[in-house]
């Protein structure tokens, strides 16, 4: 039951390797988007929380699971986290610059910076633990860095070919792309820095890594499920 996270900077070619991985070995692909659509179509309060099967046959179905465990675990808790109706749709929404200004703003502790990190760690974890996965980006590759059998991928590319990527995929300009990057890099270092205390690009947190502008996206997704399926344990 792999389980392979990827990660990159926008417009790094991440998403496109993470999809094309999900297609070539038949997984579930997981990326913010979807994460935050299943929480939305859950819509559901605590108390209202149904029992499932847990046998899920649609990513959409297993994440909802997911979330209801969440739920059910944080009403039995009596933890006051607003986990019901829309709040975890708002807590599990928030971009990667949000998350960082919500670090900034909040002191140490505080229940709203607490409850954004706890949440997402253990949709990312619920997810994982189902197996059959590829999850992009959202801190997957710290949350789960010490979790056997997770085989975490770094996607990178040279900051004019993101340029250009960024220009191509949105029809913006080049001024505009850069200034996008420019506070993407920034929130996404913030984020990392805060919540998980590493370095986003730290070599220590990846088993393989791949320049996009020399390695072609299928090359990539072949050479993953390689290592994928030869993966070892990982080192104490």
């Amino acid at each position: 039951m792999p389980v392979i996270t990827v990660s990159g900077s926008l417009a790094s070619g991440a998403r496109e390797v993470a999809l094309a991985v999900a297609a070539a070995m038949e997984l579930d692909y997981v990326d913010n988007e979807i994460i935050v659509e299943a929480a939305r179509e859950l819509g559901v309060s605590v108390t209202a929380v149904e029992k499932h099967d847990e046998r899920r046959s649609t990513i959409g179905e297993r994440m909802a699971s997911v979330m209801r465990t969440l739920m059910e675990r944080s009403a039995a808790a009596g933890t006051a986290d607003p986990l019901s109706g829309g709040g975890l749709e708002t807590v599990l929404s928030r971009s990667y610059g949000e998350a960082a200004e919500l670090a900034a703003s909040s002191q140490a502790g505080s229940l709203d910076d607490d409850s954004y990190i706890r949440t997402l760690t253990s949709v990312i974890k619920g997810i994982a633990a189902r197996g059959n996965v590829v999850i992009l980006g959202r801190g997957s590759q710290a949350i789960l860095q010490h979790e056997e059998g997770v085989l975490h991928v770094w996607v990178a590319a040279p900051r004019e070919w993101r340029v250009e990527a960024l220009v191509h995929r949105d029809g913006i300009s080049a001024g505009d792309a850069e200034k996008r990057i420019t506070k993407s890099d920034k929130d996404r270092d913030a984020f990392h820095h805060h919540y998980f205390k590493v370095e986003a690009n730290s070599t220590h947190l990846y088993d393989m890594g791949f320049n996009a502008a020399r390695i072609s996206t299928d090359t990539a997704a072949k050479m993953i499920a390689i290592a994928a399926g030869e993966m070892g344990p990982r080192p104490g």
